[in-house]
């Protein structure tokens, strides 16, 4: 099965650069990272904080199989309605530092948008450990979801 969320990461650097187009008009797929109910839907995430405005910030928690919760948050720094979210995203309790994601919405036609998303870790080797990690999958998994969720809303 083809992933339809594509990641590019260039030997050597220590970003990543993850595209998808969505079936979606562009307001929606905006909603989808804006508002808690939507973003527990799709993420399978409790929200706790979603101050989507500069210098605000999200919090959110993840149960894992075992009954264990995980930890999520960061600042936003950048916050343009139906354009960009420039934000941080920490993983509490990981050893993995914070790294810098710079979200970008484009309409493609009236019902497709597309989510391009550029984030940069402290360091080359943190980048790969990410990607050891079922990074990929995870993300194309959560997109797909995200996308049948709010075709629902369409």
């Amino acid at each position: 099965m083809e992933l339809k969320t594509k990641i590019q990461a260039e030997d050597g650097k220590q970003e990543l650069w993850i595209t998808r187009a969505f079936d979606l008009p562009l307001e929606l797929l905006f909603k989808a990272y804006v508002e808690p109910e939507l973003v527990e839907q799709w993420m399978g995430n409790k929200v706790l904080k979603l101050d989507n405005y500069k210098h605000g910030g999200y919090q959110f928690e993840a149960t894992d199989p075992k009954g264990n919760k995980h930890g999520f948050n960061g600042t936003i720094h950048e916050f343009i309605p139906n354009k960009k979210i420039t934000r941080t995203f920490e993983m509490e309790n990981a050893p993995f530092p914070v790294q810098l994601e710079y979200l970008e919405f484009e309409e493609l036609t009236a019902n497709t948008s597309k989510l391009s998303m550029h984030v940069v870790y402290k360091s080359v080797e943190v980048r790969d450990q990410i990607l050891k990690l079922p990074f990929v999958q995870g993300i194309n998994t959560a997109h797909s979801r995200l996308e049948n969720i709010l075709s629902q809303l369409k």
